[in-house]
């Protein structure tokens, strides 16, 4: 972490550190267990949690899942009422999960780097791509719009901004009331538009500061034995409210893309439904934590491929659409619709596999050091190890 110790009769002070502490990194005078426990919290990228991957796995599953009830839901109430359910928490949970990953995020140039590459040019490629795409299944010509999320780039350009303000969330004192409060201020204010698709930015903005915020204790708690148990009853009694409210709620409001006066609602209503609907999501993201395993599992190297799972499931979904067979009277059954679910939790996890993100990492995760300007410390430090490497030789030798 450190440059090594100059060596004897060398004059020159050596370089300070390539990166001062995050948020949580202890000290030099923290006791070494809590050093280590700290790093694990901190720098996920090189101690990988299971319980994280394995979370960021089933979310990303629920997902899929659920992209491939909503051609068939409408023909089953318990299949509208189990998607209302699912969409109460699923992206929640996986937002929650990506500003508990966010927290030692800073200006710091190669971390901006990361944000450029792993988030805002996969949203340039893929925002191209699926309009691209449907022109060339269908022969339409849908127009490609960098200010228009299409489909599932959204989530994309909602945490490029989401990330970009975490400087500004560690500085608010309250930063969670804040967050709410902007959410609920969004939902009654149908002139944002769809540009970046704000309200959706915005109305979900509380659950990636609720990340930011939230400790390693906070997870421990809710896998608590106790929680796990509880857990049954909750999503039970979901299930039954999903079912019971498929005729009398919107579920667009899940969706949160609209204010109130979009959905011909009072905009009174705007503000209600986001405190109500962040209640049941959290307790549901609860329940739902409990029961992911905290041990590593046979999907736990998935968890690192949720991102190409996320993107690449799209075009499965998009294609079968396009072609029309969600129209198959067969797959509006019982029968039927387990089979799309089993099909889409399936194709989900191939796409998550490492061949898969060998393939699709120059749109994903692209280097692009050729883009970027390597800043005058970093230069420094390299010609420093370059030029200790022959002093240590000769006194090995």
């Amino acid at each position: 972490m450190f440059d090594a110790a100059s060596s004897p009769g060398q004059n020159r002070r050596p370089l300070p550190p390539a990166q001062s502490p995050a948020n949580g990194v202890p000290g030099p005078r923290t006791p070494m267990s809590a050093q280590k426990g700290a790093a694990q919290a901190d720098r996920p990228g090189k101690q990988r949690d299971a319980f994280f991957d394995n979370a960021k796995y089933l979310a990303i599953v629920l997902v899929a899942m659920g992209h491939s009830w909503e051609p068939l839901k409408g023909d089953s109430r318990i299949l509208e009422g189990l998607y209302t359910v699912v969409y109460c928490f699923h992206m929640p949970a996986f937002i929650i999960i990506s500003g508990y990953f966010s927290r030692s995020f800073d200006m710091r140039p190669d971390r901006l780097k990361r944000l450029i590459t792993g988030v805002l040019v996969p949203y340039v490629v893929f925002e191209t791509a699926y309009p691209l795409f449907k022109n060339l299944v269908t022969g339409s010509h849908e127009g490609i719009s960098l200010l228009d999320p299409w489909y599932l780039t959204w989530f994309l350009c909602a945490l490029f901004v989401w990330r970009l303000t975490t400087p500004i969330w560690k500085l608010v004192r309250h930063p969670l009331p804040v967050a709410i409060g902007i959410a609920m201020l969004a939902s009654v204010a149908p002139s944002i538009g769809d540009d970046l698709d704000l309200q959706r930015v915005l109305q979900f903005l509380p659950y990636f500061v609720l990340g930011l915020v939230l400790e390693p204790e906070h997870f421990q708690r809710v896998r608590r034995r106790a929680v796990r148990i509880a857990a049954v009853p909750v999503f039970a009694a979901a299930l039954l409210v999903g079912w019971w409210a498929v005729p009398r709620m919107n579920t667009a409001w899940f969706f949160h893309r609209d204010a109130a006066q979009d959905l011909a609602a009072p905009w009174w209503s705007g503000p209600v439904m986001v405190l109500a609907l962040m209640a049941c999501s959290l307790v549901l993201t609860a329940c739902f934590f409990a029961w992911v395993p905290g041990r590593r599992t046979w999907f736990t190297t998935l968890g690192a491929g949720t991102l190409y799972g996320y993107l690449l499931h799209g075009f499965l979904v998009k294609f079968a659409d396009y072609r029309g067979w969600f129209d198959h009277a067969s797959l509006h059954r019982p029968l039927g619709e387990i089979l799309v679910t089993v099909l889409a939790a399936a194709a989900v996890t191939l796409l998550c596999t490492r061949p898969v993100q060998h393939v699709f990492r120059f749109a994903m995760e692209p280097k692009m050091e050729w883009a970027f300007r390597q800043d005058a410390a970093t230069l420094a430090r390299e010609r420093e190890k370059k030029e200790r490497r022959p002093e240590r030789a000769s006194v090995s030798a």
